[in-house]
């Protein structure tokens, strides 16, 4: 049996265009948030990559698989391949040519303004 990631139909997601002069070595998925919690995490990274809004949300772009083995909190939202739906509009763009923003500073500011424990942090059950 083989185990494939789910990703939005193909005629209703779009990839999130990277700058013409970036380059996405690692891959890249994307991680998005309600656009009333980006004002929010944004002030608690130490480095932002490509960042995009699309009315409903924020998205920053990851690295690829930075969903493996860690579930991210609600409300986010997890794009494999950075494929999202809707049109959305690069609202920050790094210097350099990696779009990446760290994905664990992420993944904690995201954690902190929901009010969510880290993932390695709650209790396990036998």
């Amino acid at each position: 049996m083989r185990l494939q990631r789910r990703r939005p139909a193909a005629d209703a997601a779009q990839r999130l265009p990277l700058p013409d002069d970036m380059t996405a070595p690692l891959g890249c998925d994307a991680v998005g948030v309600p656009d009333r919690l980006g004002p929010l995490i944004v002030p608690r990274l130490p480095r932002l990559g490509c960042v995009y809004a699309d009315g409903t949300h924020w998205w920053w772009i990851v690295p690829a698989d930075s969903d493996y083995a860690l579930r991210w909190p609600s409300p986010a939202r997890y794009a494999p391949g950075a494929l999202v739906t809707g049109t959305a509009r690069l609202i920050h763009r790094p210097q350099g040519t990696a779009p990446y923003t760290p994905p664990i500073p992420l993944y904690l500011s995201l954690c902190r303004v929901t009010g969510t424990s880290p993932d390695w942090s709650r209790a396990v059950s036998a």
